[in-house]
């Protein structure tokens, strides 16, 4: 009987833009200042895109730099998913637009559209594709040009978003000694869908006069609901995916937690009894750029030397919809 095909992560490219916006610099627009911001989410300040940047150059960007590292040509990719919620039109998919730009003439891909958890969702579709025998390189985007969806008079939300994301390049392999995946799980509570959103644009408020005026093209939040669920549910799944896999919060080396706030994370820690010092958390300079936090929050990892050959990885998101989840791997290089 042959092995089974596996699924590893090879490499990691990010986009940063080299923007920034600061806690000092809001106290300037809105009525915040950087005491309160920092007490609340930990956050310092955040990446700004200059006007016209959108999310297929902050993905382009990322793509190449991943492919770069691995020594991977453009041609080998099989398949390209973008997760993201400000694609740069409704129309084509921003993954038809990377493919494009970075010149993978045989792949074909997609977008994935779940908020914060939608880097996540994508790398659950990859691991399946992979297994399935379909593909073996598969190249996985979370991007999120949040500035373009932010109401900067909005205290509530501008404090929260930034910009910017990350690749990685998913193959296939039959050595777990190489680093593969073990175990991933993912949950919806749509009961939540009106807690987070961005009313305007779709079919239920099409573009007009009259959402442009009511700026229904921002993102709306109720912020306590959305903290109490997030609080919960993504230690709730961390919990649940290493109790099913006969693990504990101290059988992690690496802990990659959605950077949104730092209040969340600690509940998350505490409740799987994991310590601080093996989680990654990098939102005081990124802010939350949603599909985006994870793939950064990846690179700081790998910048700080906290990832080696064999470290056992946990990752978690929760993002509107609500969207949830978590990933469990063993890190290859």
């Amino acid at each position: 009987m042959s092995k089974p095909i596996l699924a590893k992560i090879s490499g990691v490219g990010v986009a940063i833009p080299p923007k920034i916006l600061s806690n000092e610099d809001l106290e300037k627009m809105v009525d915040t200042n950087d005491q309160w911001i920092v007490e609340r989410t930990g956050i310092r300040r955040r990446h700004i895109v200059e006007k016209g940047v959108t999310s297929s150059d902050l993905a382009t960007e990322a793509a190449l730099d991943v492919l770069k590292k691995t020594g991977v040509k453009p041609d080998e990719i099989d398949m390209i998913l973008v997760a993201t919620i400000t694609p740069d039109m409704q129309l084509p998919a921003t993954a038809c637009l990377v493919q494009h730009k970075i010149g993978a003439t045989g792949a074909w891909g997609f977008d994935v559209s779940a908020a914060c958890s939608g880097f996540l969702y994508s790398l659950q579709t990859a691991v399946q594709f992979i297994a399935s025998g379909a593909h073996k390189n598969i190249l996985v985007i979370g991007v999120d040009v949040m500035s373009s969806i932010i109401d900067y008079t909005d205290r509530k939300t501008c404090i929260i978003f930034g910009d910017g994301g990350g690749a990685v390049l998913v193959q296939a392999s039959k050595d777990e000694s190489e680093g593969t995946f073990i175990d991933l799980l993912h949950e919806v509570d749509g009961a939540g869908g009106d807690y987070l959103c961005l009313p305007g644009g779709g079919s239920k408020f099409p573009a007009s006069h009259e959402t442009v005026d009511g700026k229904l093209h921002y993102v709306k939040q109720d912020g306590a609901a959305v903290f109490k669920f997030a609080t919960r549910k993504m230690a709730e799944l961390c919990v649940k995916l290493l109790e099913r896999n006969g693990l504990k919060g101290t059988d992690i080396d690496l802990f990659v937690p959605h950077q949104a706030n730092l209040r969340i994370i600690q509940a998350a820690v505490e409740r799987m009894g994991a310590p601080m010092d093996r989680v990654i958390v990098n939102l005081d300079e990124y802010g939350n750029t949603t599909a985006g936090t994870l793939p950064l929050a990846l690179h700081s990892a790998l910048e700080q030397g906290r990832l080696k050959k064999g470290d056992l990885v946990l990752m978690a998101s929760m993002g509107a919809g609500f969207t949830a989840g978590a990933a469990l791997f063993r890190w290859g290089y």
